[in-house]
């Protein structure tokens, strides 16, 4: 029976107890999330975590081997055909046609969306503006740099007005700028009331959501605003050790009484040491510098929640 979605109700997608398995190898395992209307929740993992596998059920193109999902008031598992006209999709791998221009990939892509004529015009003239282009569309796509091909492939993707929007890794190997332009046009669409979830490697972009997924080995392992997981998942205090980092340095530091991980950052050492620790973990740090470097208390970045977190083993969700 389809679920019924209501301007009253904020939930746009929802799953319960979620699960792939492909033989004996479980990809999602028992994944329970929930994301609202008008909401940018970026889905973060190693590689090989869950997440486009997760990603394909979501939009009908997997069938889960058991648990529940529903996306745009449709089950994703009964009603894919249905639920596929609800949502736009954009892969990791650049989808578009390179022998055919601009327009005629926009063209194709009303057609596969079945975009009604009287609309169709208004459609792509608002997807080529919002991609910037508007003087380029009798341009070959394959001539395109890779930034204006990841904002066409969001025109393309979001044609027929999807409620959800799902990107799996949209700009992987895109240069900073384009994809900050990309993320713009992301918040764009979420103030419009879109429901965008987004797989990312990066965690600069994960910084633009309004909620983070983090999911390992198929199992949900954390979920909250970026804020959130900086301030509660690290289990300690965080040092940053500026000195001469090496081996030999980290060896030597992983090796002080409380000190629970340690990780080298550029020319720098980041250092977690349990909480009831912290001060004798800072003041052997502070030897260990000695006159060459120095030693601060610092905020933890997402980047040391990420490794933080996907080390432990226990797959747990987190408070």
């Amino acid at each position: 029976m389809t679920a019924t979605l209501s301007l009253a109700d904020p939930v746009v997608i929802s799953t319960r107890a979620l699960c792939k398995s492909f033989g004996p190898f479980v990809a999602v395992d028992r994944l329970d999330l929930t994301i609202n209307r008008g909401e940018v929740v970026g889905f973060i993992g190693p590689n090989g975590a869950g997440k486009s596998t997760t990603i394909r059920m979501l939009c009908g193109l997997l069938k889960p081997t058991s648990g529940s999902a529903v996306v745009a008031g449709h089950d994703v598992a009964r009603e894919p055909e249905a639920l596929r006209a609800q949502i736009g999709y954009m892969s990791q791998k650049f989808s578009l046609y390179g022998d055919l221009t601009v327009k005629e990939n926009l063209r194709f892509f009303a057609g596969m969306y079945s975009v009604a004529r009287d609309v169709l015009a208004e459609r792509m003239t608002s997807a080529m503006e919002m991609a910037g282009l508007e003087a380029k569309e009798d341009v070959l796509v394959r001539t395109l740099a890779g930034g204006w091909k990841q904002r066409l492939a969001l025109g393309c993707a979001i044609l027929h007005r999807p409620k959800v929007l799902f990107l799996d890794e949209p700009t992987s190997g895109v240069e900073p700028q384009a994809r900050r332009r990309f993320w713009d046009l992301i918040h764009g669409l979420a103030g419009e009331g879109v429901t965008i979830l987004v797989s990312t490697h990066y965690m600069d972009e994960a910084e633009y959501c309004n909620r983070i997924a983090l999911i390992n080995s198929g199992r949900l392992v954390a979920v909250g605003s970026p804020g959130e997981l900086r301030a509660h998942h690290l289990d300690g205090e965080l040092f940053e050790l500026a000195s001469s980092i090496s081996a030999s340095t980290l060896k030597i530091v992983k090796a002080i009484p409380g000190v629970v991980d340690a990780a080298i950052f550029g020319d720098k050492l980041h250092v977690l040491a349990a909480s009831d620790s912290a001060t004798t973990v800072s003041l052997q740090l502070e030897r260990l510098a000695a006159r060459a470097g120095c030693v601060r208390r610092i905020t933890p970045s997402l980047e040391d929640v990420f490794v933080r977190l996907v080390a432990r083993r226990d797959g747990e969700v987190l408070p």
